[in-house]
């Protein structure tokens, strides 16, 4: 098979994305749909192995090969557009669905690369794809939560390139391989991938950027950043031990965020760090239970997420209203809704016969075999605190709690046969890991359904349960706002910037009005001088002026022989 007749799966979305702006009614939207499905098939057909290479000065780059861990990762990002694209067919807005192609393409274009320059070029053109996602949601709060974050995302391309650029200058090669941190390259590769995972200090540019898109925009965003920057860390850095203690810091802080927070789908955003938290403590790990785990927990992630997103964004379009004060007793008219949401939050809380509990529970193991017994009980601690967010939270506020009055009827067809395609999924892969498994990096020796498992994660979540109906007064939100570091580049940054421009225009106009003061002293001074008896017009000696001559020829004779 020669590389001409390949297609490579990342351009097929981003050409076809192209391509969706002149098409319209019927046609359009069997684009839409056929799009991702060819972009899926031709992923299958590649063989594996480098597939393309191209020469680039005096270099070779391999903007296409295969193995498993890049199929896996493209399949789950190819199959995100395809329901995402369902999900969206009556989205108005014409520019979304293209930049959400875009941005699909691309993060299979990262997954496909095998060289680091053909990584940065896709992961730049993901931070473009996904801000016109958000900016197409054309509300003032879009507006601006795109140019917060296409700043955090450039600052990070910025330092990636930088890390590239010592890591080639160092080395001279190109390839994407494991690396160590052993030079300051490395650690700002580092750098650039974890800041797309939203990891510390930068992890609010997700919950300040996510939430202002559409009801069908997030649904897109909730997939491809994070789960590629999973990506990147599972090829580029596994068993880097820092890992494990990020993750941890990101579990615990969408846990207590998500439980302070009044805006449903703020809610889901803060869970995205938290369960990315979990995928970085197995990188951390670094054996290939724990590496098998995180792959797979990326996978099921963005089934389960993508399905969460949309029952709110369906309760979103429908109702028009976000926060869970204003929701409630949905359940009576928006029943197929009700049960997607729910299903989704099961998987998330890794429920027995869902697809969390059998990827999740692989990175829990991996820390058992690993003797990781602090990290065990901190995971442990977090499953039940997941339960609480997303597991109970979020249906319970949504959909269950005091009837809030409001009756609208379940989201078209469309929508509702994404939201079963992706809850069918979420059961299927629970109760038949096996294919699933099949598509790991490294062969799997694990079997989740054993009595300890299974007994011990139900006990996690019935008295995680318990606890949240015990609380449940206290976990009662009102409307209210939440402060994250956000707020530094938000509200603190902006101020900042503001009052220093005022303080530099007080200045500057204090300089030039002390300016103007001494320009009218010395032009006062010298029109003195231009007056009758003044220095210019008075009458001078004829024996002055000699001598001050002859003072100048001295002077002049002095610099002469002193040159």
């Amino acid at each position: 098979m020669t590389s001409a007749l390949i297609l490579h799966p990342g351009l097929v979305l981003i050409g076809g994305a192209l391509l969706l702006p002149f098409l319209r009614g019927t046609a359009r939207s069997a684009a839409v749909l056929a799009i991702p499905a060819l972009a899926l098939i031709s992923l299958w057909l590649l063989p594996e192995g480098e597939l393309w290479r191209i020469a680039w000065l005096d270099y070779e780059l391999t903007p296409l090969a295969v193995d498993k861990l890049a199929r896996l990762f493209a399949s789950i990002f190819a199959l995100m557009a395809l329901i995402g694209g369902l999900f969206a067919l009556r989205q108005e807005n014409r520019l979304e669905v293209p930049a959400a192609y875009v941005y699909a393409g691309s993060a299979i274009g990262v997954t496909l690369a095998g060289d680091l320059i053909s990584v940065f070029v896709f992961w730049e053109l993901m931070a473009v794809g996904s801000t016109l996602v958000i900016w197409s949601a054309g509300t003032p709060a879009a507006w601006a939560a795109s140019r917060r974050y296409v700043a955090v995302h450039l600052a990070g391309g910025m330092i990636l390139f930088a890390g590239i650029t010592g890591h080639i200058l160092a080395t001279g090669e190109l390839g994407f391989t494991a690396m160590e941190t052993d030079s300051v390259a490395h650690w700002l590769i580092l750098a650039g991938f974890l800041i797309n995972a939203g990891a510390p200090p930068l992890s609010a540019w997700l919950p300040d950027a996510y939430p202002e898109a559409s009801w069908s925009g997030t649904v897109f965003l909730s997939a491809f950043t994070t789960k590629t920057a999973v990506y990147v860390l599972l090829r580029g850095f596994p068993g880097t031990e820092i890992l494990i203690w990020l993750g941890l810091f990101m579990i615990f802080y969408g846990i207590v965020y998500a439980l302070l927070e009044n805006d449903m789908r703020r809610i889901l955003a803060y869970s995205i760090v938290n369960q990315v938290g979990f995928m970085l403590v197995g990188i951390g790990i670094g054996t290939e239970m724990a590496l098998n785990g995180a792959a797979a927990h990326a996978f099921t992630h963005i089934i389960y997420k993508a399905l969460l997103l949309m029952s709110a964004g369906a309760v979103l379009a429908a109702t028009g209203r976000r926060k869970c004060s204003e929701l409630g007793g949905l359940f009576h008219s928006m029943p197929f809704t009700t049960l997607c949401g729910t299903i989704g939050a099961l998987a998330i809380s890794s429920f027995p016969l869902t697809s969390g509990f059998v990827s999740k529970s692989m990175v829990t193991q991996a820390a058992i075999d690993g003797h990781l017994q602090s990290v065990w009980l901190l995971l442990a601690a977090a499953s039940a605190g997941v339960f609480l967010h997303a597991g109970i939270k979020f249906p319970w506020f949504v959909f269950f709690q005091r009837d809030s009055g409001l009756r609208p009827p379940d989201p078209p067809a469309s929508l509702r046969w994404a939201m079963g395609l992706f809850a069918f999924l979420c059961i299927a892969i629970g109760v038949w890991p096996q294919p699933l498994y099949a598509l790991l990096p490294y062969p799997v020796d694990y079997a989740p359904y054993t009595a300890a498992h299974v007994i011990t994660q139900l006990q996690l979540l019935l008295f995680s349960g318990l606890a949240f109906f015990v609380m449940l007064d206290a976990l009662k939100r009102t409307p209210t706002i939440t402060l994250d570091v956000d707020w530094l580049w938000r509200v603190a940054g902006p101020a900042i910037a503001r009052s220093a421009h005022e303080i530099w225009q007080e200045a500057r106009a204090r300089l030039a009005e002390a300016s103007a003061a001494r320009a009218a002293a010395v032009g006062a001074l010298l029109a003195r001088h231009r007056q009758p008896g003044g220095l210019l017009l008075r009458s001078w000696p004829s024996g002055g002026m000699a001598l001050w001559v002859m003072v100048m020829l001295l002077a002049n004779l002095l610099f002469y022989y002193l040159g």
